[in-house]
Parts: C-alpha cells; sequence; structure tokens
C-alpha cells in the first residue's frame, strides 16, 4: 500500500512552515500521518503554545481516516451530529473537527496519509497545510 514517506512528510513540514513564517502567523505544530495514522514528521515551532501537537494531531487523523479534510469532517458533523459524537467517541477522541487538516494523496489519487496543522486559526492553519502538501508536489485532494 502507497504511504507518505519520511522525505515527503519533511518536505509537507517544510513547507507547512515556510507558509505559516511567510504570512507571519502564530507560531504551530505540523504533523503528517501515514496512511494507517501513525506519525512519520512531527514539528513544533518555538511559542507554539500547549495541546497544539494534540490538536494538529485530530486534524490530521481524522483526514486520514476519512480522506477528507477536517473542514469537510466538521460540515459533515452539522449535517449529522450524532454519527460525528458516535465517531468522535469510536476513536477515542482522536478525531478533532476543525480546519487545518489535509488529507494527502499522490498523483494517482492514493491516498498517503494527511497533514494537520495547529497554531494559528483554522483557516489559515489550512492554508499552511494545503502550502506545504503542494511544496511536496503532492495534492490534498483526490484525483
Amino acid at each position: 500500500m502507497a504511504t507518505v514517506s519520511l522525505r515527503q512528510a519533511e518536505a509537507i513540514v517544510d513547507g507547512t512552515l515556510s507558509a505559516a513564517r511567510a504570512a507571519e502567523a502564530k507560531p504551530v505544530v505540523v504533523v503528517v500521518l501515514d496512511h494507517a495514522g501513525h506519525v512519520v514528521a512531527v514539528k513544533r515551532e518555538d511559542g507554539a503554545t500547549m495541546f497544539r501537537y494534540e490538536i494538529a494531531l485530530g486534524k490530521a487523523w481524522g483526514a486520514t481516516a476519512f480522506g477528507v479534510s477536517s473542514r469537510a469532517l466538521a460540515q459533515k458533523a452539522q449535517e449529522n451530529p450524532n454519527f460525528m459524537l458516535s465517531l468522535t467517541n469510536a476513536a477515542n477522541g482522536r478525531v478533532l473537527l476543525n480546519p487545518g487538516g489535509l488529507p494527502i494523496f499522490d498523483v494517482s489519487g492514493k491516498l498517503l496519509g494527511a497533514v494537520g496543522v495547529s497554531g494559528d486559526s483554522g483557516d489559515r492553519d489550512e492554508a499552511f497545510a494545503a502550502a506545504g502538501v503542494e511544496s511536496a508536489q503532492l495534492s490534498s485532494t483526490a484525483s
């Protein structure tokens, strides 16, 4: 099965941090998971506040599990809150329904894993994650 490599994960993390610094973002944490939800790479900027790692991990975990953004999961939660509450419980609280988590696909559309970012607003976290994925010449949308 295809999965995100360490080299790709490092490129995603570095691209994400580069985008965050260019935007003068608050300090962020970036987590990249493989297709099975295992951490491949993580970086925490100096000054990132408490729980940022756990939040970034939760955003990425949901994006990996469903192959959609954490924003899309939040929208699904509005449509079917009981299902998403049950899912969050079944996942031992690991799924976080807030923008900033994106799936990672290769050029053929295979899900490789996901990236989660936390530290700034959800919208900006998501934009930084997208920049990181693109910098690794991968995609955050299935082809």
